[in-house]
């Protein structure tokens, strides 16, 4: 798994849809999810401190999380299937865990409001995961190019393999 931050809210310039983007640490990879308007105003007040006068929705479960003495651990996004992302809540209570089915929009809201860790398996990066730095991904893929075409045999071998040069048998 990935630990993944969200980078910010986007709209889609083809279709206008708000797209929420998860970004590694590294700032490599970036992983566009699309999302409602709802979810995009949800998420984005998160991020931005603002406080309705009244919980909103997302609000309301952390409210009910922390009154019922409740954390909630980390987010994961687990699947990709038909385009529709899959995710899970990891929640606690004292020393019991559970999982709960999410969807990833309303997993993120909750993890920007109470500052928990997003992650997102490699396997769902691997296939709906978009470059953010091509240079840095050739760069990288070049020095491991020079670093295959400069291996020799003996780079295999360990001090004390059996058969080394200069080694007594018994």
């Amino acid at each position: 798994m990935i630990e993944m931050k969200v980078a910010g809210i986007a709209l889609d310039a083809a279709t206008r849809i708000p797209i929420v983007l998860l970004k590694d640490a590294s700032e490599r990879r970036a992983l566009p999810i699309w999302i409602t308007q709802e979810m995009a105003r949800a998420i984005l007040s998160a991020l931005e401190n603002q406080r309705s006068p009244r919980p909103l929705t997302h609000d309301l479960m952390v409210n009910f999380l922390e009154t019922w003495g409740m954390a909630l651990e980390r987010i994961v996004i687990h699947a990709l299937q038909d385009n529709t992302f899959f995710a899970v809540l990891t929640v606690r209570q004292g020393e019991t865990k559970k999982d709960i089915d999410a969807r990833p929009s309303d997993a993120i809201a909750l993890a920007v409001r109470t500052n928990c860790s997003i992650w997102v398996l490699e396997e769902v990066i691997a296939d709906a995961s978009i470059p953010v730095d091509r240079d840095a991904d050739e760069a990288e893929r070049e020095a491991f190019r020079q670093f295959i075409a400069n291996l020799r045999p003996e780079d295999f071998t360990q001090p004390g393999d059996r058969g080394e040069a200069g080694e007594a048998s018994a």
